[in-house]
C-alpha cells in the first residue's frame, strides 16, 4: 500500500501519526482513504476537486504537476507540502 507522510500541521488529526500506509491507484484514491480513516483531512487537502492551491503533493520524491490524479503504485511514499509564505523584503 502507498506510505503517506503525514505533514506536521496535520496530524492532530492521525493521532499524532507521521507516517500511514493507505489504499489507492492516484493520490485522489489516497486522500479518500485517509478521509475514512481520519474524518476531516479532506477538507484540509482538497478544494472544488483539486488539490488546495496552498498545498503541494510529491510522489516517489518528485511534484507532481497532476496533484490528484498523479497515479500511484504499492510502494509508492506520498507527501503533502504545505506551501511556505515569505519572500517579501
Amino acid at each position: 500500500m502507498p506510505t503517506v507522510f503525514i505533514p506536521s500541521l496535520m496530524i492532530d488529526i492521525t493521532s499524532r501519526q507521521q507516517k500511514v500506509e493507505v489504499t489507492g491507484s492516484n493520490v485522489r484514491e489516497v486522500i479518500n482513504s485517509l478521509d475514512e480513516l481520519f474524518p476531516g483531512i479532506k477538507n484540509r487537502l482538497v478544494e472544488k476537486h483539486k488539490m488546495k492551491p496552498n498545498i503541494s503533493v510529491a510522489v516517489d520524491g518528485e511534484i507532481s504537476p497532476l496533484g490528484i490524479l498523479e497515479k500511484v503504485t504499492p510502494s509508492s511514499e506520498i507527501h503533502f507540502i504545505p506551501a511556505v509564505g515569505g519572500g517579501g523584503h
